[in-house]
């Protein structure tokens, strides 16, 4: 009985599961760009700046730390977009009356009217096909797709807030 067998037919089996999760990866991330070059030419957003938009519109008047949390993109990358929104009219900031150190954002009537006509970010078709799947479905695909971006995350990187179907 040979063990080096076994363990080669259990790495070849392996590198073939990796084969198809990086697959997978690229047809997400290929989808996933299209979808946002279709949402910059129907709303003018990009995924970030919507996801961040969008952040505003749930929590309301927020801080940047706030929609880092929210939206899992760093302090720095939320600062630049909100800098580039603010610039557009989609938003204002202001100091808190309490504690000048502080800042929160809040959509201006434009950056109201832009959500209010937004499209889904995902797209119409995802969005019918994904809600036509059983309660069970969705929250395993949100917890495989949690679980995935934990494996795909880089060395010390610190884990992200955990994602939940609402």
């Amino acid at each position: 009985m040979s063990t080096g067998r076994n363990e080669a037919e259990g790495q070849k089996f392996q590198v073939t599961e990796i084969w198809a999760v990086e697959k997978a990866v690229r047809r997400i991330v290929r989808a996933h760009d299209l979808q946002s070059r279709a949402l910059v030419k129907r709303c003018g957003l990009t995924s970030a700046q919507f996801v961040l938009m969008r952040g505003i519109c749930e929590l309301g008047e927020v801080t940047s730390t706030a929609l880092s949390v929210y939206a899992d993109i760093s302090a720095a990358t939320v600062v630049t977009i909100l800098d580039n929104l603010e610039e557009r009219g989609l938003i204002e900031r202001y100091r808190s009356g309490s504690d000048r150190r502080i800042v929160h954002t809040r959509l201006t009537e434009a950056g109201k009217g832009l959500m209010d006509n937004a499209p889904e970010p995902m797209g119409e078709a995802f969005l019918n096909r994904f809600s036509g799947l059983s309660s069970a479905d969705r929250q395993a695909i949100v917890e495989t797709l949690a679980r995935l971006a934990e494996l795909l995350a880089a060395p010390g990187e610190p884990p992200s807030a955990p994602v939940s179907a609402v």
